[in-house]
């Protein structure tokens, strides 16, 4: 679900995205600055001024929770881990980097990088709120819900548990104690899990009171940050299953080349049909121009497949992405997932030396699971 959203552009070399989950919040937020507190703090402005105002400051504050995000990345970037996205969402945002850091020093910068400009935006909006001139109430309201957001959105992040940045902090010095990443996410992402619960019993508890609606937002938070330690530390275990393996031990590699000149009826009928087989090299003269897959024939209309040329219905070399034989699995794992995509080349020396599709690297993470590796 949070791949998907609204691309936004891209700054620093980094997508950003608004996921549709991201309006949900937006209204309820705006609804309750202009329902509740710009009502109750000035009282004497008319309901149009409150839901200007309301607008304005969800804006600014989602503006204040991508710096957050942003401030992340762009560290996580100066320590050479490259950053596919960043997405906002219902509960703020992620940031999709394709590797963990390399490092507990690297992770502690990561960690602290967003809390702290969410502090010094709030001491901006701090000042803005002291210092600005009484006359202009309308910006001073907003400064000052701004400037507490801010501070309690650091606060927030700071709780020990992964995977919020105080977790990540957690995180950090552990693996720094006692060199083992997995174990000391382990450890984070259940104190993380322990958190999650807090949340979700103390949402439960407001409901009993009464309080239905903090209490069910407590409980959704507390909810999705149980999920997310899970998700976390079964990503950082993946990963350490799938290190020091290489391409060379999954893929496949009889890979029967096929001309550019076939046409896409005869791909179906003469090869796929017969060898089951999902993707295939295409190549003329020795010289690999592409591959062929079921997803590029699908994507031709069925009544084209008489005349439709593999060359034309084929992924370009240069367009793949492609491993070489030596090559972490890891690597082929995040080309898999980042790119949405079913197979990944093996190159060595410029010739197909064979395919991983997902089905061989889930084989692979299932055959390692059932033997306890």
């Amino acid at each position: 679900m949070l791949r998907g959203g609204i691309p936004l552009g891209r700054v620093f070399g980094i997508s950003l995205k608004l996921n549709y989950t991201w309006f949900i919040i937006f209204a309820l937020v705006t609804w309750s600055l202009t329902v509740y507190y710009f009502p109750d703090a000035f009282p004497e402005w008319s309901t149009v001024t409150s839901l200007v105002a309301g607008i304005i400051t969800s804006l600014l504050f989602f503006c204040s929770v991508l710096a957050h995000e942003l401030m992340h990345s762009i560290v996580a970037q100066k320590l050479g881990i490259p950053v596919h996205s960043i997405t906002l969402f219902v509960f703020g945002g992620v940031s999709q980097m394709s590797e963990e850091p390399k490092t507990p020093k690297d992770e502690l910068r990561i960690a602290l990088a967003g809390p702290l400009t969410s502090i010094a935006l709030g001491l901006i909006f701090g000042a803005i709120w002291y210092w600005l001139n009484p006359q202009y109430e309308f910006v001073l309201g907003i400064a000052f819900w701004l400037f507490w957001i801010n501070l309690a959105l650091a606060a927030f992040n700071l709780i020990p548990g992964f995977p919020l940045d105080g977790g990540r902090v957690l995180r950090s010095i552990l693996w720094w104690r006692n060199k083992d990443l997995q174990k000391a996410t382990k450890i984070a992402s259940n104190i993380g899990r322990g958190v999650g619960y807090l949340f979700i019993f103390g949402g439960v508890f407001l409901v009993f009171q009464g309080l239905w609606i903090n209490g069910f937002w407590l409980a959704l938070i507390g909810w999705f940050l149980e999920n997310a330690a899970v998700g976390s530390y079964q990503q950082v275990a993946l990963l350490g299953m799938l290190q020091g393996h290489t391409a060379r031990e999954v893929m496949t590699r009889d890979c029967p080349a096929i001309p550019p000149g076939l046409t896409l009826d005869e791909l179906v009928n003469e090869h796929v049909l017969t060898t089951g087989r999902r993707c295939f090299p295409v190549t003329t003269d020795s010289r690999v121009l592409g591959l062929v897959t079921l997803s590029d024939i699908r994507a031709v209309p069925r009544s084209a497949w008489p005349t439709k040329r593999v060359s034309e219905a084929m992924t370009p070399l240069e367009k793949m992405k492609s491993v070489s034989p030596d090559d972490d699995l890891s690597k082929v794992l995040r080309y898999l997932t980042e790119g949405d995509i079913n197979q990944v080349v093996v190159l060595d020396n410029g010739d197909i030396a064979g395919v991983i599709g997902r089905d061989n690297l889930l084989s692979f993470i299932n055959l390692r699971g059932e033997l306890g590796a």
